[in-house]
This record gives C-alpha cells, structure tokens and sequence, in this order.
C-alpha cells in the first residue's frame, strides 16, 4: 500500500498539538506540585545561610579568636554566655530549569502513579516554587530568563508550551554554557546516548555551572517484566524489537541500564554535579526533598 502524502502544514499542527496538550494538564500540575511544595517547606531553612545582608537569621555563641566587635552585647547581657549575630545572605543566585517533554516520558505502566513526563513536570513546578519562596531566582532554560516573580511558575509553564509549539519537545536543553554562578535542575528519564548526554552535561557546565540531575523512571524500566513473545517499541523512533522470549534479555537490558546511567553519573560527578534516580511509584515529595539537601551541600561546598 502506498504511503499517505503528509499534508500541507502537518509539522505545525503537531507541534501546536504538543503545545495545547501540555496547558490543557497544566491545572492539575499546577495543583499537584503545591501540594509536594508544601509538604517540604520546612526544608527551606536548609537553604537560608549566614551572609553579608541586611535581614537577621540567627543568633551563635562567639567562637575563640573572632573579633569582639561582632558580639551581641545585648543579647550576651541575658546570660553568661557571648552571641554573635548573624545575617542572612542575600544574594540571590540563579537557578535554571529543564524538564524532559520528549515522547519517551509519557510513558507510565499500571505501576506508576503517573507517568515519567507529568511527574518531570511536577517535580520542576513545585521546585521553582519552593525556590521563588526562598528569594531565589529561577528561569527556564531556553525559554525564560531568571526572576524572583511570585508567578514564575506560571512563566516557566507558559514559555514550555511555546516551545513545544515552535520547535517540538526536545529531548535535551538546545541552550550552549550556563553562567558561572548558576546551578541547573534538569529533570529527565535520559534515555538517549550517554555519550551525547554527558556532552550536553559538559556543556552546560562550561563556564563553570553547576547544578543536579534528576533521571526518572518507570518502575518497569528498572525491572524489566516481560516474558514470552513481545514487542518493544522506541517511543521516540520507528524503530521495534520483536523478542521470541524477551525473559532472556532481562539480565543484559539491566546491565546495559545500569552502565548507561554509570556513564552519566561518572561525567557529573567529574563536573561538581549531582545526579540521583526517582522512580515513579514512589512520592514525588520525597524526591523533592532529597534534591534540596543536594542543593543546600552543594551551596556548603
């Protein structure tokens, strides 16, 4: 049978599609990602550190050898004891955003408790709300420069469906090095080469960025069920793979898995980046957590 002709403007109407799809879930991303915010917003205080600025953080008791000219005599008047006030610091780093919206993160199994894209998704909405709360400036890369608006997240969303619109959900940021004092979220399931990944990491990482890796997964992905006949599809090609008993393959798949992510986490690691897995079946909250004590020992370094 011959092929179907494509017709005239199908390129644009598909990404436009790419682009509705994603605002029409935006409501109920919107509203999943406050919840997880919320529910570590305590962990904010991690993130607060001694400075040069105007606003008081804490008080601590005088350590031998500092100058006296930093204590607190009035506070030091309550008891026998000498405190030094200390000062939050003010300057507001920027942290720049990227969220996977390839075709291989709509996937989710009966496992999952959403699929890899919408959790990508809420993780990174809910972070740069956390962020924004914290006086942190966040931007999206290729899409939205750094701001401490109360609606950024709003921003970032918004410039997402633009880019979806106009160039397609791209599997890694277009963008070249990030600035040097800013760190980067970059949420994906990293299902591309490793050696094109890890070049992406280094360029991004050329003047001197840093930042953290979130890979997410599907429960099935890491545990490879499949038996018998069956067919695999590449969600983001043509490409299949048509397995007479795919139980056979379950032990190569794992080990080829595993040195795939090896791979990246080696590069970040050789960058001063982090890079951690989150699986879909488990809270996001717990992953959102875990990547602010990142960010906060990062912050120490």
């Amino acid at each position: 049978m011959a092929a179907k002709p494509a017709q005239p403007g199908a390129p644009h109407l598909q990404l436009q599609g790419e682009g509705l799809a994603l605002a029409r879930r935006l409501p109920l991303l919107f509203a999943a990602a406050r919840l997880v915010a919320a529910s570590v917003m305590h962990g904010l205080h991690g993130r607060r550190r001694a400075g040069n600025g105007e606003s008081f953080w804490q008080f601590r008791q005088h350590a031998p050898g500092e100058s006296a000219q930093r204590i607190d005599w009035r506070r030091s008047a309550r008891d026998d004891r000498l405190y030094v006030r200390e000062r939050e610091w003010e300057a507001a780093q920027d942290v720049w955003l990227w969220v996977d919206r390839s075709p291989s993160m709509n996937f989710s199994s009966a496992k999952a408790l959403q699929s890899k894209g919408d959790r990508a998704l809420v993780l990174g909405f809910a972070a740069a709300e956390l962020l924004v709360s914290a006086g942190e400036r966040v931007g999206l890369i290729d899409g939205a420069p750094p701001r401490a608006a109360r609606d950024m997240v709003s921003r970032i969303a918004l410039a997402m469906t633009h880019q979806d619109q106009a160039t397609g959900a791209a599997e890694w940021p277009r963008a070249g090095s990030l600035p040097p004092r800013a760190q980067a979220l970059l949420f994906t399931d990293g299902l591309i080469p490793a050696a094109a990944l890890c070049a992406g990491l280094e360029r991004l990482a050329g003047r001197g960025a840093r930042g953290h890796v979130l890979l997410i997964a599907d429960p099935v992905e890491e545990s490879f069920p499949f038996s018998g006949q069956t067919v695999l599809l590449d969600t983001d090609s043509p490409a299949r793979l048509r397995a007479g008993e795919a139980q056979d393959l379950r032990a190569s798949y794992q080990a080829r898995l595993l040195e795939h992510r090896a791979k990246i986490n080696a590069t970040a690691l050789k960058l001063g980046w982090s890079c951690a897995l989150h699986r879909t079946d488990q809270p996001a909250a717990a992953a959102l957590m875990a990547l602010a004590g990142r960010m906060a020992a990062m912050e120490r370094m």
